[in-house]
């Protein structure tokens, strides 16, 4: 029998559980509300998908991609930081295009990470995070999180400071996932200042830079006057375009690291396909309002969620950023482990969310709501779940 060590290093999917219980659930001809992967489902707009049609009849378009991105299109990713951020970048050493910025980060750090290297990775976490430094044979260290949890920078220098080897990088994600934590700029600025005192490299993930609400707007990383000198941030069009299934991302910052992280793809991959840059392009220099008409139907989900489960007795803070419900389960179902709450929900509730144990041992007792069905189909998600608490309880 083959065994493979950096597989072995991997636990069980916890989401492949709920996914098959959910596919079951489905076989048996049962209306199963899907609430659990973070999987958009609002259509791309359709000035992007028009223009992926028009460059995909163009045969010069067939052939092998630019692995970093095309030229227009790191141009216009500079050009994008620049209005909403007012950052500075060189598109030819600053920027790199990527399949999605899951791509991207885990090959930076299977470029960067050495066997033993130690990083700081949020807890819990999307899995990502964590996992594509154990992959590339890293060891980590969990820095606890809450959703608006203020204290995370203290929290994050004490545990640095208990820990040796030293940790070299630092991951980050604001707003956050799966805890829909924000942040505001003094926490990046305390962050840029550790980060060069400390001499240790910082990769911030900022895929849900856009979907903000109730008249929050985070900053960006890159903002901080020196953030260059020691980090990168990556940012997806998954979210703020609905782009999921085209995987485009990008990562921008400090030019040695996009230098290695180019380095790498340019041994991995061709890139995207090349219609697919042409239409990213087109967003990110088209008309925006498709990102606010995005974020408002998030919000108004949001708002729909919340207000079903506070009729179900449960009652959960609105989280001012990102796709996501993070909830602290209610104090009678705790006993039954986020797993086994999340199946109990499936077969009482017919809805089906992501256990909390699935971002991390710090995921336990929490549950993760997806905003990826129709305001409809949320309120009849609520009514099951009140359902299946009146039942359990």
């Amino acid at each position: 029998m083959y065994e493979f060590k950096r597989i072995k290093r991997l636990p069980p999917y916890i989401f492949a559980i709920v996914n098959k219980l959910k596919m079951d659930a489905r076989r048996k001809g049962e209306d199963i509300i899907d609430l659990g992967m973070g999987n958009p489902d609002l259509p791309t707009p359709k000035h992007i998908v028009d223009k992926l049609i028009e460059a995909a009849r163009n045969p010069k378009n067939h052939r092998y991609s630019a692995s970093r991105g095309i030229t227009q299109l790191r141009l216009a990713i500079c050009e994008w930081y620049k209005r909403r951020f007012d950052v500075d970048l060189d598109h030819e050493t600053e920027a790199v295009a990527t399949i999605g910025s899951k791509e991207g980060l885990s090959h930076l750090t299977y470029a960067m990470i050495e066997p033993g290297d130690l990083v700081l990775t949020p807890a819990p976490a999307y899995p990502i995070h964590p996992y594509s430094i154990i992959i590339a044979g890293g060891d980590v260290r969990s820095v606890p999180i809450g959703a608006g949890d203020s204290d995370y920078f203290n929290k994050m220098n004490e545990i640095f400071k208990s820990s040796w080897p030293r940790p070299k990088y630092l991951i980050i994600n604001f707003p956050h996932n799966p805890t829909t934590a924000c942040v505001e700029i003094d926490f990046f600025e305390k962050v840029v200042a550790f980060a060069k005192e400390n001499n240790i490299i910082v990769m911030h993930d900022f895929a849900y830079a856009d979907l903000t609400f109730d008249g929050y707007k985070p900053p960006s990383f890159l903002q901080v006057p020196g953030a260059k000198d020691i980090g990168v941030e990556f940012f997806s069009l998954t979210k703020s375009y609905s782009m999921a299934g085209w995987r485009v991302g990008f990562c921008v910052g400090n030019k040695d690291i996009i230098g290695a992280l180019t380095n790498i793809k340019s041994y991995l991959d061709y890139g995207m396909f090349q219609p697919i840059q042409i239409a990213a392009i087109i967003a990110l220099r088209g008309p925006q309002d498709c990102v606010t008409d995005i974020k408002k139907t998030y919000e108004g989900r949001r708002n729909v969620l919340i207000q079903g489960l506070r009729n179900a007795g449960w009652v959960v803070e609105p989280p001012k950023a990102t796709m996501f419900v993070w909830a602290e389960m209610p104090e009678e179902f705790k006993k039954m482990g986020s797993l086994e709450f999340t199946k109990f929900l499936i077969k009482e509730g017919g809805v089906a969310i992501s256990p909390g144990i699935g971002f991390g041992e710090a995921g336990e007792g929490f549950v993760r709501f997806a905003l990826v069905e129709n305001e409809h189909r949320i309120k009849q998600a609520a009514r099951g779940i009140k359902k299946a608490l009146n039942k359990g309880s």
